[in-house]
């Protein structure tokens, strides 16, 4: 065993390196404030480098050079070189992956604020981002992985044999994990041909929600009352869905009424265009009221048409107009509220409905 001479130069290194992370971390956090590079890193990055900086100050404490290693104690002394040298490829895999995380976000901060007509093509950038760091973090990983299997040297002398071996077991993993692979090529796939992207409005088996999460593997949608609705990436790459934000966030919001023939349409249309000038959720930009169709039950149908900036905007404002048309067909023409006629022999004859009832 080593000399306890020996454990305070350990003590030290490893209090120093935390002590010189730490130090760097507090300037980090109050350049913070004014730069987001260094926000980031400290959220993504603190644990990780307090990890590299014990991991390397034991590399140092343990070097034969500096802890002079007997010849009884050279095969613990290899045990321990290992063990660390695992350490610093797993601790700096970790930071390495975070730093990329946060050299990221501050990309992504800013597509955040975009907004109006470029905001469609900064969403598509969000996601092939968010897609394409989360494929650098699984090869950094399978690369680290391997560097760590082959820092054992019956793995190194197995080498050979599993190079040959490789076809074969390709096919067996490919065949195995043929659905996960799938998934991971949809994903893609998604990303990069503009099918999809983060935060846009889709409607998936009658139900309607915002893109709130995409991975290589399966795509999260928040409906309009905040459930998950959670769908694997290979579902959108084999069944149609409704994306209302494919070439823009512009939405054209409609809203139908069934009512009386006696409807004074031209009175409505009027009615609509002075209401939605007033609404600031209308985009000043389209709107119209037609008669759609004549029902079998004897009413008429009216379809109003107004355009909002996007999908929530559309919403709201859909529901302000029916809202308010449906009050000024009450109040101002009663008359033409939704009516069902019967026909008697009497009322066919001529007589009076009234008359009828004497």
């Amino acid at each position: 065993m080593r000399s306890p001479a020996d454990w305070p130069v350990l003590a030290v290194s490893v209090v120093g390196a935390v002590l010189l992370v730490e130090v760097f971390r507090r300037l980090l956090s109050r350049a913070g404030r004014r730069w987001g590079l260094a926000r980031h890193l400290v959220e993504h990055c603190t644990w990780s480098a307090f990890s590299v900086a014990v991991v390397v100050a034991c590399n140092v404490a343990f070097a034969p050079g500096m802890l002079g290693v007997s010849t009884g104690e050279r095969e613990l002394a290899a045990t321990v070189e290992r063990v660390l040298g695992l350490a610093t490829i797993a601790t700096v895999t970790w930071l390495v992956v975070q730093a990329t995380y946060a050299l990221t976000d501050v990309v992504l901060d800013r597509l955040v604020l975009v907004e109006g007509e470029r905001n469609r093509r900064a969403r598509r950038i969000m996601t092939q981002i968010a897609l394409v760091r989360r494929v650098a973090a699984v090869t950094v990983i399978v690369i680290a992985l391997g560097a760590m299997l082959f820092s054992f040297p019956q793995v190194r002398a197995l080498g050979a044999g599993l190079l040959a071996s490789a076809g074969i077991a390709g096919a067996v993993v490919g065949i195995a994990a043929q659905s996960t692979i799938g998934n991971m090529l949809a994903g893609l796939q998604l990303a990069f041909s503009d099918a999809l992207r983060l935060d846009d409005v889709v409607v998936v088996d009658n139900e309607w929600g915002r893109i709130e999460e995409l991975t290589l593997t399966y795509v999260v949608l928040r409906l309009w009352d905040e459930r998950r609705l959670v769908l694997p990436v290979s579902y959108f790459t084999q069944n149609p869905f409704e994306n209302w934000t494919r070439h823009g966030s512009r939405v054209v919001a409609v809203v139908f009424l069934r009512v009386d023939w006696s409807v004074p349409v031209d009175r409505l249309r009027e009615e609509l265009h002075r209401f939605i000038q007033q609404n600031p959720l209308w985009d000043q930009k389209d709107w119209t009221l037609q008669v759609t169709d004549v029902l079998p039950n004897g009413l008429v149908e009216l379809r109003a048409l107004m355009s909002a900036a996007d999908s929530a905007s559309a919403w709201d404002l859909k529901c302000d107009v029916r809202e308010h048309l449906v009050t000024y067909v009450r109040e101002n023409f009663p008359e033409s509220l939704p009516r069902f006629r019967i026909e008697s022999p009497e009322t066919r004859a001529g007589v009076p409905w009234s008359a009828t009832r004497e």
